[in-house]
């Protein structure tokens, strides 16, 4: 009795083997036939793709970028002569402010010369009415002690 009880409560292995074989049946009646329809058209498409499309695309893809390759180095040619225009122009134009530069540096030493020698006349000059000044005060002290006696 405790046997058939077990058996009927606690052992679910018989229902459970059962569900199992049903519904392997069941999937290969109704699935098996749709599953190898699906497989069987993705084989022909696969092998459509591989014959026609890809052979296409493949040529389309040749001629594209034999075309497209032809218009870069075009345009890579193009944009190296640009490149040698503006270097040229910007060493055309750091020629001119390398030449600007020396002008206004030869242009600053002379200004620079001639203030010294301006300098050195006005320093000339000062010294001359400094000795004037000198000799007219030493004529004035002499003229003073003249009259300072009497």
């Amino acid at each position: 009795d405790v046997g058939e009880v077990y058996s009927r409560l606690l052992d679910h292995r018989p229902v459970i083997q059962g569900e199992i074989r049903y519904f392997v049946k069941e999937f290969e009646e109704k699935r098996g036939l749709r599953e190898l329809r699906v497989l069987e058209n993705l084989k022909n498409t696969i092998f459509e793709t591989n014959e026609r499309v890809l052979p296409k695309c493949e040529q389309a893809m040749h001629e594209n970028l034999s075309e497209t390759f032809k218009r870069l180095q075009t345009a890579n040619t193009m944009i190296h002569r640009l490149q040698e225009r503006e270097y040229e122009a910007r060493k055309l134009q750091a020629d001119k402010v390398v030449a600007r530069e020396e002008k206004c540096i030869a242009h600053w030493e002379e200004f620079m010369k001639e203030q010294q020698n301006k300098r050195a006349e006005v320093d000339e000059e000062h010294r001359k009415a400094m000795e004037r000044l000198k000799e007219q005060y030493s004529e004035m002290e002499k003229e003073l002690a003249k009259y300072v006696s009497f």
